[in-house]
């Protein structure tokens, strides 16, 4: 019997070592470990910015033509119906000793440090492997920049699942909980948008780190760099010290449980097996979902080169003045989607609040997918507004201050339906957020 007692008292004791904290014993953990966790999109959504708000005029100085750049942000859309859900899968099963989420993020924050380096680097090491400064199109950089750009992607499909399935295991199925955490996460984005814009909207980035500048970058190329390092340093200091604050409970699966393994590939069947029997309403809104990010991505993806060319009159396979306008206009698009982020960093906090004095999510949510077609319609208008005052001022006198405040104010106020299509990105948080 003492034998067995010993061996009892071990036993408690061991269990009470790895259930010490709230979310071990299946309560919602305090709200500063939410918000360490959360601070993590700031770090992703800072890559992602640039990404958007830049990538789309580099391509195009390494010699893709503009119609063709288009075809490398298919990435994105098929990372994440495919990575993603494999990523979730695997992690939702993981057994490792430092948790189910830690370990995929951590191997998503090194991806991202390696794709970054690809592509910060990728027309210096293009010109060291034989590109030819004066040729227009520099091959060797491209695959290098596409390679990078490509892993980029599938790394923050490999971060982000993880990491919002950490949040809701801190919430513990706790309503408010996860409330306040699908808010905090959709706050750090805004900021993280807010940082990544700022960085590419400063024309003189790259005197933080001179070495960034070389023959075969010059300085769209060195602000460009200097971006990336500053991105990859915040995403290795918010997720480092995360991962090291907040604990990730080892998981081992329930005793006695019989369930057949699957693999990720069958996980697939599930999911289309789990459309056709969705009632109604929620395949309806999941047809809406798809019909408004389609209406997004083309802004989101253009908008800066939508800027450069169509606002501000440039061309980045023009002459130097007209080059020089161009990333002006991409500078100024990036300010635009700073502003953005702002009022969407606000308008996340409130979205609960906001939709029950609407009445309702569906009400709000139709409002501004109203808010958004009219904000859409508003770009040909400001197009069809430079051009004409490039026909009285001249080809390179760019937009008037007129022009530059009503889109910048185009801008900012397409942060409030972004934030309500973020925030409700997907119909289960769409009906938990605002109690459907």
């Amino acid at each position: 019997m003492g034998a067995l007692e010993a061996e009892r008292a071990a036993n408690n004791a061991t269990a009470l070592e790895t259930q010490s904290s709230p979310e071990d014993l299946g309560q919602p953990s305090p709200l500063r470990k939410i918000i360490s966790v959360a601070s993590i999109a700031a770090g992703v959504q800072f890559g992602w910015a640039l990404q958007l708000s830049l990538l789309t005029p580099y391509i195009q100085l390494l010699g893709i033509p503009h119609k063709w750049s288009s075809y490398m942000w298919l990435c994105g859309p098929i990372s994440g119906m495919i990575v993603q859900p494999i990523v979730g899968y695997h992690s939702d099963r993981c057994e490792s000793r430092f948790g189910r989420r830690r370990p995929f993020i951590a191997a998503g924050v090194a991806l991202v440090a390696v794709s970054v380096f690809l592509i910060g680097f990728a027309a210096d090491m293009g010109h060291s492997f034989g590109d030819k400064l004066e040729n227009k199109v520099r091959t060797r950089a491209i695959i290098i920049f596409l390679t990078g750009f490509w892993f980029l992607d599938v790394a923050n499909n490999t971060l982000q699942g993880p990491c919002r399935a950490f949040l809701a295991d801190l919430a513990a199925g706790d309503a408010k909980k996860t409330r306040v955490a699908n808010a905090c996460f959709s706050f750090f984005m805004a900021v993280g948008n807010v940082l990544g814009y700022a960085a590419g909207s400063y024309t003189n980035l790259h005197k933080m780190f001179p070495f960034t500048m070389t023959k075969a970058c010059d300085i769209y190329c060195a602000n460009l760099k200097t971006c990336f390092f500053l991105s990859i340093t915040l995403l290795l200091i918010v997720t480092f010290s995360s991962l090291w604050y907040v604990k990730d409970k080892q998981w081992s699966p329930p005793q006695g449980d019989k369930e057949e393994k699957t693999s990720s590939l069958f996980f697939f069947g599930e999911i289309f097996g789990a459309v056709r029997h969705m009632k109604r309403p929620m395949v309806m809104l999941l047809i809406v979902t798809v019909i408004n990010w389609i209406a997004w991505f083309p802004f989101i993806l253009y908008d800066t080169d939508w800027m450069g060319r169509e606002v501000y009159g440039g061309n980045s396979d023009g002459d130097e003045r007209s080059k020089k306008l161009y990333d002006q206009g991409v500078q100024a698009g990036a300010l635009g989607l700073m502003f953005n982020s702002i009022l969407l960093g606000f308008v996340s906090l409130g979205v609960e609040s906001i939709g029950r004095k609407m009445g309702g999510a569906k009400r709000l949510w139709g409002c501004v997918n109203f808010i958004l077609a009219i904000g859409l319609a508003m770009t040909v208008l400001v197009t069809k507004s430079a051009e004409h005052h490039r026909e009285i001022a001249g080809p390179l006198a760019g937009p008037s201050s007129g022009i530059k405040a009503g889109v910048f104010s185009l801008f900012t106020v397409l942060g409030i339906p972004l934030a309500v299509s973020t925030l409700l990105f997907c119909p289960f948080v769409f009906f938990t957020i605002l109690g459907l």
